[in-house]
């Protein structure tokens, strides 16, 4: 499908982290949906990897960069309102432990966390999403889109070493949760997606076989049904998602 054949009508997704993983699972499936997209990630040549295959099939603007440089979120807006304004947000992108410091453990103590990791990692897992979704709201506004915040189980659960990456998604999980009730014309949703087979998962389990894992190509159809069902503002986990009938879905 060549850029000619799409029309304003086409509904656009901005999706960070989008060069691999979750991110990238999630732009194929909305792709294949009909969704034109813009896409982000810090790496330029894997993003660019991404672009050309999604080109196949929609029309895509790929901005590599940091979520963090309010320069490049301002830049993503910017391609979105260009498309035709944003229906979906997807804060997908994420670091696990900040690691602006040579050395940092892949999971640190709390007690031993660098500070200037944890900035950074609050930075990118929390303040980040918030700055962008503040830039693109007026445009899910007017189209009554979506906000699709991807979350985690460390947010809700003590698992030690995850102290720090945990504490930023649940800061993400709660400022979902307000800006669900402050926006009521949106959909606002915080979605812990399970472990899956990413780089990730396997960077905090080294020397662990994660191959029992689900691919994200397999979670991401099961986050894109809330989009389609228009589901309730709330917060799901992927795996009550995929065991429940569609009737049975709600926010929590």
């Amino acid at each position: 499908m060549n850029a000619a054949q799409h029309t304003h009508l086409e509904p656009v997704a901005l999706v960070t982290g989008a060069s691999r993983g979750l991110g990238l699972a999630l732009a194929h499936a909305l792709a294949g949906e009909g969704w034109q997209l813009v896409i982000t990630a810090r790496g330029a040549a894997e993003l660019a990897e991404a672009e050309t295959a999604l080109a196949a099939v929609t029309k895509v603007v790929a901005l590599p960069g940091s979520i963090v440089d309010d320069d490049h979120r301002a830049h993503l807006a910017e391609a979105a309102e260009g498309l035709g304004g944003a229906s979906l947000l997807v804060n997908n992108a994420g670091s696990l432990n900040g690691a602006v410091t040579p050395g940092t453990e892949p999971l640190p103590r709390l007690a031993d966390f660098p500070l200037p990791d944890l900035l950074e990692l609050f930075e990118v897992n929390a303040l980040a999403p918030i700055a962008l979704t503040q830039l693109v709201l007026p445009q899910v506004r007017a189209h009554s889109g979506a906000v699709l915040n991807i979350s985690s189980d460390a947010a809700v659960e003590a698992y030690p070493g995850w102290g720090g990456y945990g504490a930023s998604k649940a800061a993400l999980d709660l400022a979902t949760a307000v800006l669900a009730r402050e926006e009521p014309q949106v959909r606002v949703w915080a979605v812990d997606p399970g472990n899956m087979r990413t780089r990730m998962l396997q960077e905090a389990s080294p020397g662990e076989d994660i191959s029992g894992e689900p691919l994200p190509e397999e979670v991401a159809p099961v986050l894109i049904g809330l989009l389609r069902d228009r589901a309730p503002s709330g917060r799901y986990r992927a795996e009550d998602l995929a065991a429940a009938p569609v009737a049975d879905r709600g926010g929590r």
